[in-house]
């Protein structure tokens, strides 16, 4: 069992350095400073949430709107569907399902050894968020199991929807005829087989949690990794086996994941990673505030003079962080649809883009 829960000298006690509950170690200059680190950056990640999510309605001019619009809408499909159309979405499905569970007895074992506590920390948070991810995207996967199920039967798939508002298709793409009852049937051919309905509140959800945790847990693998574990290495700490784990499977999961899916990646939804942390932030100052209590990370501490400089390097990695897996998923699109470009069907920004001009092209002609 030692394995597993580590020695009692592997679990780290931090040091109480003030008396937190008290009126002097919150009315101070520092934590002024630090609550405008947090008030901006929310009100930052407020402004670019309220500006690109109001763009999910898709233009029908082709407007300049067309980039933010693209990166801002989500089709039902690309929550279940593989980025290769060799891959089976059943794949995918037990890629999640298999994720889930691993993650969900770890967690359980977590909590079992180490009780409720375990949830004070940012990467508990972390964990539970990317447990809820896949046990969601076993379930979307599921219905699109049995969707594309039912479309290679043969049967009518209940998401195909002639209304503009609910789906999309590529009209433009069929050879122009001079014929306009030509027109009209390539028309209609088109509408039915083209025709993707729009991601509802569960795949958006879905994609918000996705895109959340591919920041916050490239946050807390980083800072464990590298600020940390070398900490702990000089104060003679043993790290014990689930630690290790919640800090690595984690990354090994979601990017399994990421190599396998078909979202996208918009950047403005750093937004939402950013009030993630600012929710954990401030459910730690109110705990404090009400309970004298030791930080569970030692950045947090807003007794050190040195406090806003950690507030705001910590605001700042958040840039790198997302950073690194935004790297990751261009990445994904270029190798994948240099290596497959007839199998690979991830819809990016710049080749919706580009169909959409081509298509504002063949209109002007007509």
């Amino acid at each position: 069992m030692n394995f597993i829960t580590g020695s009692p000298k592997g679990h780290w006690q931090p040091i109480m350095t003030a008396k937190t509950n008290n009126h002097s170690y919150w009315l101070n200059w520092r934590v002024l400073i630090c609550a405008i680190w947090v008030l901006v950056t929310f009100i930052f990640s407020l402004c670019l949430i309220w500006k690109y999510e109001s763009l999910r309605k898709p233009a029908r001019n082709g407007t300049r709107e067309n980039q933010e619009e693209a990166s801002a809408i989500l089709y039902e499909d690309e929550t279940w569907r593989p980025c290769l159309k060799g891959i089976h979405p059943a794949w995918l499905l037990a890629f999640r399902v298999v994720a889930f569970f691993v993650l969900l007895v770890l967690l359980i074992v977590n909590a079992a050894v180490d009780g409720g506590s375990i949830f004070y920390y940012y990467t508990q948070w972390t964990f539970t968020s990317i447990t809820i991810y896949f046990g969601l995207g076993s379930l979307l996967s599921i219905n699109g199991c049995y969707q594309h199920h039912k479309k290679a039967t043969g049967d009518k798939v209940d998401n195909v929807d002639g209304d503009a508002e609910q789906g999309t298709h590529d009209a433009h793409a069929l050879p122009q005829s001079s014929n306009p009852s030509d027109q009209e049937k390539s028309l209609g051919a088109s509408e039915e087989v083209h025709v993707r309905q729009h991601a509802g509140t569960a795949g958006y959800i879905f994609q918000i949690i996705f895109q959340i945790n591919a920041g916050a847990v490239m946050l807390t693998d980083c800072v464990f990794w590298f600020i940390i574990v070398p900490f702990l290495t000089i104060k003679d700490y043993n790290l014990n086996f689930l630690v290790v784990n919640m800090h690595t499977i984690n990354a090994v999961f979601l990017i399994g994941d990421t190599a396998l899916n078909c979202l996208r990646f918009p950047w403005f939804r750093i937004g939402y990673f950013c009030l993630w942390t600012i929710t954990y932030v401030i459910f730690q100052w109110i705990v404090h505030a009400c309970i004298n209590l030791w930080w569970p990370y030692p950045f947090l501490d807003l007794s050190s003079s040195y406090s806003p400089l950690w507030y705001f390097a910590v605001a700042l990695l958040h840039i790198p962080c997302y950073g690194i897996f935004g790297l990751l998923m261009k990445l994904k699109h270029y190798v994948l649809s240099t290596r497959y470009p007839d199998s690979y069907q991830c819809v990016t920004v710049r080749k919706k883009n580009h169909m959409d001009a081509e298509n504002c092209k063949a209109c002007q002609k007509d």
